[in-house]
């Protein structure tokens, strides 16, 4: 059963998103709101602040407490492989077929902290095809993209990204892929010598190229519907023909104004391909 709120917080929290619009010009409005709600609760309760009003005067006079808020409420969970049998069919599907394009160009929409960008380094090092590719990796988070940038992870998460790696049909050693650096691992600088670490808001910006592959897992699950198909239609536009999409493992276009315009060919996976 999913948490309930109450009036009082459901009018506090529509002060809250329209503070920030008005103030910094992010608009939340199309967020599901019960995520957001939860994720604003828990920075309320962080910062051991007694409600989500005592945001509102915080926010109306202080950017650095709007960048703290921002940085706490969009950082999604990742992993390298994560849903490693995706990976596995990019690997064994979809990559033999970009192998026969001249360059390809691959969209890491909302990539967070990086670890799916460096993921697809890897798969595409393995497959012969890095060198062919450009990658951009794109976020709203300037914070996470900062860690992104820097390619530094937990050393304590490793045992499951190697075992994610392997289990998406890794073909050397994972290790070969970063250095330990007391409690953290450094990725090899080589996987980032073909990405491009950029700011891009889904909610607000444009298209800026056209795409062979674009990956947006675990992101529009934190959307509104109408906001989806708004993100959904920015993608259509941005990827080229027969260009192919893959969305989280508890993400759709089933019931989206775009659906026509994909063919779903992968459905355990979540990828699908551009309509022709």
């Amino acid at each position: 059963m999913g948490i309930s709120f109450s009036e009082l917080e459901k009018l506090e929290y529509d002060v809250v998103i329209s503070t920030i619009r008005l103030r910094y010009g992010h608009d939340f409005r199309s967020y599901a709101r019960n995520s957001l709600m939860r994720r604003l609760l828990h920075h309320v309760n962080k910062k051991e602040l007694n409600n989500l009003s005592e945001l509102v005067p915080l926010l109306m006079h202080d950017k650095n407490i709007f960048a703290d808020l921002l940085n706490s409420v969009s950082v999604p969970v990742t992993e390298m492989f994560r849903d490693p049998q995706v990976f596995r069919k990019l690997r064994e599907k979809v990559i033999p077929l970009l192998k026969t394009y001249p360059s390809i160009k691959i969209w890491h929409a909302g990539c967070a902290t990086g670890e799916e960008v460096y993921s697809m380094a890897i798969l595409l090092e393995e497959e012969e095809l890095y060198d062919h590719c450009k990658v951009f990796a794109t976020d709203f988070n300037t914070q996470s993209l900062t860690k992104a940038q820097a390619g530094v992870f937990p050393l304590s998460k490793m045992q499951q990204y190697t075992e994610n790696y392997y289990a998406a049909g890794g073909k050397s050693s994972f290790s070969d892929y970063y250095h330990v650096k007391n409690d953290c691992i450094q990725m090899d600088k080589k996987l980032a010598r073909n990405i491009t670490f950029a700011k891009h808001n889904l909610m607000t910006d444009n298209v800026f190229g056209q795409f062979n592959l674009v990956l947006c897992r675990n992101v529009l699950i934190y959307f509104g519907r109408e906001l989806q198909d708004s993100v959904l239609s920015l993608f259509k536009e941005s990827m080229a023909p027969l260009g192919y999409l893959c969305l989280g493992q508890h993400e759709s276009i089933d019931h989206s104004l775009n659906t026509a315009d994909f063919q779903n060919i992968f459905e355990n996976e979540k990828i699908y391909r551009k309509s022709n």
